[in-house]
């Protein structure tokens, strides 16, 4: 049985995977810039976006070209193969991966979505073993 746990934020996800008591863990950066701040306190506008595109859009559209929706379509790339998922992390990007899974018909393999605080690799490997292996 091949079990897949994953810290999941804007700017990177770490996989941890348990198959046959075997345990590998990958981090993949998204390379997303994120919106910055002037000198005077204004936002600006870091990614650039399609007309319309929000980034409620680009999670909900699996052949999206947005950034966000190319990052979710790698993780599902290297996890669709998993018998469970189980995804956790601090922001939404654990939502529009989700998101991302049940489009592709992946749902059904879903354990669970948690909150969880920014962790090391050390804790979330921990965190996933915990989970997979009590």
């Amino acid at each position: 049985m091949k079990q897949v746990g994953l810290w999941i934020d804007r700017s990177k996800a770490v996989i941890v995977t348990i198959e046959e008591d075997a345990e590998m863990m990958r981090e993949i950066k998204s390379n997303i810039k994120t919106p910055t701040r002037s000198a005077s306190g204004v936002r600006a506008q870091a990614l650039k976006r399609s007309p319309g595109l929000t980034d409620a859009a680009a999670t909900k559209d699996p052949n999206s070209h947005h950034p966000l929706g190319q990052y979710f379509e790698g993780i599902a790339s290297l996890i669709r193969e998993a018998d469970t998922i189980w995804i956790f992390g601090p922001g939404e990007a654990k939502v529009g991966l989700e998101n991302q899974l049940k489009g592709e018909g992946l749902g059904g393999r879903i354990l669970g979505v948690e909150t969880v605080e920014k962790m090391t690799d050390r804790q979330i490997a921990a965190k996933v073993r915990d989970r997979f292996l009590r």
